[in-house]
């Protein structure tokens, strides 16, 4: 399989999580870059015009992930970039609340990685 040229950001304040996700991806064959607070994922995003799609943390400090996208919404820069909310919330209601938000997917912690990829995939 040929490695793919855009990136995948993950934004998660969980480096936990970030080495798991980015572990998962790297194996399939997808570049990654990663972020442990909405802040560092935005310099990325300023310096990296290779980023295809966000994987965004729902629930981190100082800024959550809706914040976060509202944020990305904003800036006529980011505000193309797809984001996949990734959220341990899996409660009615917490899907819609995401893309209500702006996220242009969602997909629950435990991460099924099939289903992920099925959504990368659309944006890479």
């Amino acid at each position: 399989m040929e490695v793919k040229t855009k990136k995948i950001l993950v934004i998660d304040d969980d480096s936990r999580n970030i080495f798991a996700l980015t572990a998962v991806l790297k194996a399939k064959k997808y570049s990654c870059v990663s972020a442990i607070s909405a802040k560092d994922g935005f310099e990325i995003l300023a310096n990296d015009k290779d980023v295809a799609v966000v994987l965004m943390d729902m629930m981190m400090p100082d800024m959550d992930g809706y914040q976060a996208i509202a944020k990305m919404k904003e800036d006529p820069a980011m505000r193309t970039i797809p984001v996949i909310a990734v959220t341990a919330q899996a409660m009615v209601g917490d899907r819609e609340r995401c893309l209500d938000a702006g996220a242009s997917g969602y997909i629950s912690k435990p991460v099924n990685v099939d289903e992920l990829l099925l959504k990368l995939n659309h944006y890479i």
